[in-house]
């Protein structure tokens, strides 16, 4: 189609790259994505690498999108949980991957539909460089939001918002949560993608918009969190040979963390609680006498209840439980992980996947059944909130530990599935980001580590290395503090999605009124 702009205005922007350019750039930007998050996690390189995934999607049609999508997706969640295959091997790896490929190449159409549409409805500077960008972004957070939850409670991890943990940008999750972080960035990156393909406005002018907007993102403030006393924590980790293959008796993973716990007997200390991993105890101490006297004889010389992690029963049923645990009383308190991880803690719809790969599916034998109590333990008054390995991934758990009233939150983890990779690194990485988005200290206690206690502005109070047994023992600080993000809920990520979508329709509908086909080849950026 011929423009009818005069020639002498020139392009809008860059014409876009060939297919096989485009899935080359995909591919670097996949790599360079994974490179922000750690163990390297130049946070960086996760803006970056976005660019060229958005950059290479311009222009392509749907089946180019679809292609460019899946390949851009397969590079990055490949390298990002390359830590699945260190026991588990491939096909697990894959089978994940390729579920995210799925997701990544249909966000890619949608996100290939907004740079080819939205310019061309809304042609002005602010249009292309503000608007363009912001729809782009709204598809990219929309991909993500849904492949966070579906389908069986779907995979939340490898959120751009994961990738800043240890970067500026960090405290921007208390404003607006972990969708509402992924879309500042995604918005950001897709910007410098729109800035270097345009064409018709000065260099000058568009070095300031980026400017601009980089200065915004970094000098905005951290929401300032009100303390409420102090709750003094000792977290163990027991170094504990505890992975799904591993060879112990029964009884020695509970032995490790007792061991660890140990040297804290004559120190005199002054303690609330004590952490313990998940499934610290192999042995469940509601129908193990043994591992109740252990937990008993912890509790009465520290003074203090233990938080342990344990399998329990009820009838035909089986949880993967915390149990709050003091000396003369037994279990006081429990919470029963809410959301077991399916194909690890469960095997949806047995009956139909089992026969597909019985070798494999053997891996889990047992099916976990969904907890119903409450996500919180009361110690005494203070209202610590729960969650168990994974569930530090999911929004509404957090939300509803929140509303329950937890004023610190505890974590306790089983990394041990994972050896010397970049999970748990990762994994400790998002609960930074929680006691960030919540304003709430928070105790992350693994088998193996990586441990850390970490305050609400996401600095660590203290550590212990990977692979050695220890404790933290701390002060941690109590808030009451409800952040933005937690008084905004999902209504943003419902409105971030509303706008991609409402924007996307509309600029079709207004290309269709002006009688613009929305095939036109221009249609990817600008006016030849």
């Amino acid at each position: 189609m011929t423009s009818t702009l005069p020639a002498a205005a020139g392009p809008a922007a860059a014409q876009p790259l060939s297919l096989g350019a485009a899935l080359l750039m995909a591919i670097t930007g996949g790599w360079l994505m994974d490179l922000g998050y750690p163990d390297v996690a130049w946070w960086p390189m996760t803006v970056i690498g976005t660019a060229l995934m958005l950059a290479s999607l311009r222009g392509r049609s749907v089946g180019g999108a679809l292609l460019v999508g899946a390949v851009g997706g397969f590079a990055y969640y490949g390298l990002l949980i390359e830590w699945l295959t260190v026991y588990l091997g491939v096909v697990p790896w894959l089978a994940l991957t390729l579920a995210q490929v799925f997701f990544t190449s249909l966000g890619g159409v949608l996100i290939m539909l907004a740079w080819r549409w939205v310019p061309r409805a809304w042609p002005g500077v602010a249009g292309r460089l503000i608007l363009t960008p912001a729809v782009v972004a709204a598809a990219w957070t929309a991909r993500e939001a849904v492949a966070s939850v579906f389908p069986f409670g779907g995979f939340a991890w490898g959120r751009l918002a994961h990738s800043q943990a240890e970067g500026p940008l960090a405290h921007w999750a208390a404003w607006v949560g972990f969708s509402g972080l992924t879309f500042l960035l995604a918005w950001f990156s897709a910007m410098l993608v729109a800035v270097v393909v345009e064409r018709r406005v000065g260099m000058l002018r568009r070095g300031v918009l980026v400017a601009g907007a980089s200065t915004a993102l970094l000098v905005w403030p951290a929401v300032p969190i009100a303390t409420t006393g102090t709750i003094s924590v000792a977290a163990v980790q027991g170094d504990s040979d505890s992975g799904l293959f591993a060879e112990y008796e029964h009884g020695q993973i509970l032995q490790d963390h007792y061991d660890a716990t140990r040297p804290l007997f004559d120190q005199g200390l002054d303690l609330d609680v004590v952490v313990w991993p998940e499934n610290a105890s192999d042995l469940d101490p509601l129908r193990s006498a043994y591992a109740a006297s252990v937990l008993d004889l912890v509790s009465d010389r520290l003074k203090a209840p233990v938080v342990v992690g344990t399998i329990t029963a009820d009838d035909d049923e089986t949880f993967n439980s915390v149990l709050l645990w003091r000396a003369g009383e037994g279990s006081v308190d429990q919470y029963d992980k809410v959301h077991p991880v399916p194909f690890a803690e469960y095997l949806p719809a047995r009956d139909f996947f089992y026969p597909l790969a019985p070798s494999l599916f053997d891996l889990v034998p047992r099916d976990y059944s969904f907890g119903q109590r409450d996500t919180v333990v009361d110690l005494d008054g203070v209202i610590a909130g729960i969650s168990i390995c994974y569930d530090i991934v999911d929004d509404d758990l957090l939300a509803r530990q929140i509303d329950e009233g937890a004023q610190v939150l505890l974590a306790p983890t089983n990394n041990a599935d994972f050896g010397v990779s970049d999970q748990s690194v990762q994994q400790l990485a998002i609960a930074r980001l929680r006691a960030i988005e919540s304003g709430r200290a928070l105790v992350n206690a693994s088998t193996v580590g990586a441990s850390a206690i970490v305050l609400p502005d996401g600095s660590t109070l203290d550590s212990l290395p990977l692979f050695e047994p220890g404790t933290m023992v701390q002060q941690v600080p109590l808030s009451d503090t409800v952040t933005p993000a937690h008084a905004l809920g999902r209504t943003l990520e419902w409105g971030v999605i509303l706008f991609g979508l409402l924007s996307i329709a509309l600029a079709a509908a207004l290309l269709g009124r002006r009688g613009v086909s929305s095939r036109d080849p221009e249609s990817a950026g600008g006016f030849r």
